[in-house]
């Protein structure tokens, strides 16, 4: 059965790659994209786990284990199986091989981030081999489910739907169209008009025919220079506005998508598909709409070839043929190296990201040297790969050029060959020359053009992978606002956690929540505690809708979560995350947010329950001023004050305080506190805090502890019980022993 490589998309892709591989080997083309919803894999990559789990999804028997070299030798009947490769990595290894010359062992792997590899048994141990001279290998075994299981079929990029992105620029086309058109007809008289120069103006010493032939040529020059001027500003217009569309509808695309799509990616990966754009746009201007010219002026002058000479022209055509031959055998390669050099310059741009926003800790610790050091690896590997598709190119470029040069000698020494045997005028050699040099360019664009269209493919293919990715919002979800409990049905109104489970990656990673019981009551304040890690944060991540449950079910009054358009539940919260987040803009904007016109009495409202108006008032363009990305320029308190403020402007129905006030001062957060509790009668509220003076006046208070619950009551209950609760104030010096 047919091997077929599979490229990683992405750096996190190797697992699911390796997975495709396999599964082509025996008989089953299965697109990544599938692969890698099914195998759990986070930002950090997949695991082995997760690779397994999506091989046991579409019929494999997975097992994982350690061999040791000799034992691996053994076991050929079961290749190709994934390895764990350099700690950090999956590869195929596909074969195994003896040299029968020297007895050595050479192994044949399928590295998706580089390509397919042949190594001797001490670089490949070098790389498979762990600490302990063993090394990770996963034996994937078809079952008769895998045959029978349907593959999902890879969802190809065609011309026709790269090319619709036109659609909306059909007059400005037409207007090209005609430009071009025209344009294609002036260049088709300079041959003839260059015949006439020399058969009746040279040969036959009349000057002023000259002179008129020679105007002539003046004329057409110069209507192709304005023909050229209108159409570089119609391409420009084109241009620019699929520009903005396509990476327009990629970032709406992107603001549809789940939280979780984005613990998948890396932000230089989401950088490097934008960037991509320049590739597509390229395509749809420059190259599609000029090549399409350019055959329509290869066609008129394959037409007037064939009337001088239809001997020398088919000399001319198999020529051609084999320098287009030549440039599409190495296209194939450059395909390749297209995968490897979007990873490293994704590397590359998380890296100077990282540097950027790090540089504050990075002096702190020292970890200049090491981050910069870290950067110029990638730059080497990024220049080596540009070495790699330089030399690709190089290959490519000389041999059409050299083919296309030998076309025209042969073909000139043809012509000039008929011009002294008297089969041909000179004027007609000469206007052949000039064919021959208006139909080389066609070729060239052609050549480029299916490199462009290469190039558009692979780059649609990556901004398809958000596109075609399943939205949060549905057509069927109901709004929040709309939903009333049913008092009839005794459901007592607030939110409900009925045995809810969660856990982020794989099926056999560790619960972050087990089996949660609770009600949140509504127009009441509930106060979520507990040690780091015990799954606060995570379970407000699940009230938010950043994540559903794996198990159990959370409802909202009498309604389901599941049911519900996470839209219309955040649009109806007030929220302040442990890392929220203040961005490159005014003050006023960062706490209106979404507001288009800013209503400045809730604004002047929020600003005095947040008690940041003195600051704001000693700023010179006080609400006007503008504020850094992430906060920069401004205190942790005063970041958090302006979240609050952000939070309250909303006027929500629920708020959410995940440790809202830890940068504030004492004095601070207790005016903050007594303004707060007046804008919390009658909304349902939830804090999660370690600060007893944040919690103790909570109508209830939930101590969390590894994932579940282990107390709840008020205040004075909880520290009665002596149980954990009071083990966490007594912490705090807040009681005595």
């Amino acid at each position: 059965m047919s091997f077929q490589f599979t490229h990683q998309h992405d750096n996190m892709d190797c697992g699911p790659a390796c997975l495709s591989m396999v599964a082509s080997s025996h008989g089953k083309n299965y697109p990544l994209k599938y692969l890698k919803e099914n195998s759990s894999i986070t930002r950090e990559g997949v695991s082995l786990n997760g690779i397994r789990e999506a091989g046991n999804d579409i019929g494999f028997d997975a097992i994982a284990t350690k061999l040791n070299i000799e034992e691996l030798k053994g076991r050929k009947d079961y290749f190709p199986a994934i390895l764990h490769w350099n700690q950090n990595h999956f590869v195929v290894l596909r074969k195994v091989s003896k040299n029968i010359f020297t007895n050595k062992y050479y192994y044949h792997i399928a590295d998706p981030a580089h390509g397919l590899i042949k190594l001797s048994e001490q670089k490949f141990l070098e790389s498979w081999y762990s600490e302990d001279e063993d090394g990770i290998i996963l034996f994937l075994i078809p079952r008769e489910e895998f045959y029978e299981k349907e593959v999902v079929e890879k969802e190809e990029i065609s011309i026709k739907y790269i090319l619709s992105f036109l659609t909306p620029y059909r007059k400005q086309l037409t207007y090209m169209f005609l430009l071009l058109l025209f344009g294609s007809g002036l260049t088709l008289i300079f041959p003839f008009l260059t015949q006439m120069l020399i058969d009746k103006g040279v040969n036959a010493k009349d000057i002023d025919f000259i002179f008129i032939i020679l105007s002539a040529q003046l004329g057409v020059f110069l209507g192709t220079i304005t023909i050229d001027i209108f159409r570089n500003w119609l391409m420009l217009y084109i241009g620019t506005n699929l520009s903005i569309t396509i990476i327009s509808d990629f970032i709406k695309n992107i603001l549809k998508l789940p939280i979780k799509f984005f613990d998948t990616k890396k932000k230089g990966d989401f950088i490097q598909r934008i960037q991509d754009n320049e590739r597509i746009e390229e395509f749809l201007t420059s190259q599609s709409l000029t090549t399409f010219f350019s055959i329509i002026t290869f066609v008129v002058f394959f037409g007037v070839f064939i009337y001088y000479d239809y001997k020398i022209f088919v000399v001319y055509l198999f020529l051609t043929v084999i320098s287009v031959m030549w440039s599409f055998f190495w296209l194939k390669k450059r395909k390749r190296l297209d995968y490897y050099r979007f990873q490293q310059r994704s590397q590359d741009q998380e890296s100077i990201y990282e540097i950027i926003n790090g540089v504050t800790e990075m002096k702190i610790n020292q970890f200049e040297d090491f981050k910069r050091l870290e950067w110029e690896k990638i730059q080497k590997k990024l220049f080596n790969l540009n070495i790699r598709i330089l030399r690709i190119n190089q290959i490519q470029i000389s041999g059409f050029e050299f083919i296309n040069q030998l076309k025209n000698i042969i073909v000139t020494f043809l012509a000039a060959t008929f011009v002294v045997e008297g089969k041909m005028t000179l004027g007609a050699l000469l206007s052949v020359s000039y064919i021959i040099g208006q139909m080389n360019s066609p070729i060239d664009q052609l050549i480029s053009f299916f490199r462009s269209l290469q190039d558009a493919k692979l780059s649609l293919e990556r901004l398809n992978e958000v596109q075609n990715h399943p939205t949060e919002e549905q057509d069927d979800q109901k709004k929040l606002q709309n939903i009333e409990a049913i008092k009839e049905n005794g459901i007592k109104k607030g939110i409900r956690l009925v045995n809810v489970s969660f856990k982020y990656g794989t099926a056999i990673a560790p619960n972050i929540l087990e089996n949660v019981n609770l009600c949140i009551p509504e127009g009441k304040v509930t106060a979520i505690v507990g040690a780091s890690g015990s799954g606060k944060t995570t379970l407000m991540k699940l009230l938010l809708r950043f994540y559903n449950p794996n198990n159990g079910k959370i409802f909202f009054n009498d309604t389901n979560i599941l049911d519900l358009s996470p839209k219309s539940i955040r649009e109806n919260c007030g929220v302040v995350m442990q890392d929220g987040y203040i961005f490159s803009d005014t003050i006023e904007r960062n706490i209106a947010t979404g507001d288009t016109d800013i209503d400045y009495k809730k604004l002047a409202y929020a600003l005095k329950i947040a008690n940041i108006e003195e600051y704001i008032e000693s700023l010179p363009l006080k609400l006007k001023t503008k504020i850094g990305a992430a906060g920069n320029g401004i205190s942790g308190g005063q970041q958090q004050r302006i979240l609050i403020a952000r939070a309250i402007y909303k006027n929500p129905r629920y708020i959410f305080f995940d440790e809202a006030t830890s940068a504030l001062d004492a004095e601070n957060e207790k005016i903050i506190h007594d303004n707060l509790q007046g804008f919390f009668k009658n909304r349902t509220v939830v804090i999660i805090a370690h600060r007893l003076s944040t919690v103790k006046n909570a109508d209830q208070i939930i101590v969390l502890k590894k994932g579940g619950i282990v107390e709840y009551g008020n205040h004075q209950e909880l520290v009665s019980t002596k149980g954990d609760y009071y083990s966490l104030v007594k912490n705090q010096l807040e009681l005595g022993s």
